[in-house]
């Protein structure tokens, strides 16, 4: 995989994974990330994540809410973190291949985009 810029990315569509190809190298996904500022490896190299800080709980919900029709509409669904009620993290991978594909990339770059309330 070939690093993307997030412009790229985001013209993409998640496509779907039933497993049978390998997960993004580790080099691979440093060079990715360096596109996606505050994303960060988890799980020796097999997750990707963001942390935001909102304003309040509801803006943390309602983030998710962006977030979930984003996830929904390209079929790949991160897991979503709300703690302390405003401190809200997002990780992405595949868990068909159990590492990170492409898919995650194309779905934190839109992520990204989303509005998000910051404290």
């Amino acid at each position: 995989m070939q690093a993307q810029t997030p412009a790229e990315l985001t013209q993409k569509t998640c496509l779907p994974c039933e497993g049978g190809i390998a997960p993004c190298s580790l080099d691979a996904a440093n060079e990715q990330l360096l596109q996606l500022p505050g994303w960060y490896l988890t799980h020796d190299g097999q997750r990707i994540r963001k942390d935001w800080k909102v304003k309040n709980f509801m803006a943390g919900m309602e983030f998710f809410r962006y977030c979930a029709e984003v996830a929904e509409y390209d079929g790949h669904h991160p897991d979503l973190h709300l703690e302390g009620y405003r401190n809200v993290s997002i990780e992405l991978w595949t868990h068909a291949i159990g590492g990170l594909s492409e898919n995650d990339f194309i779905l934190a770059a839109k992520i990204d985009q989303l509005p998000v309330e910051l404290a």
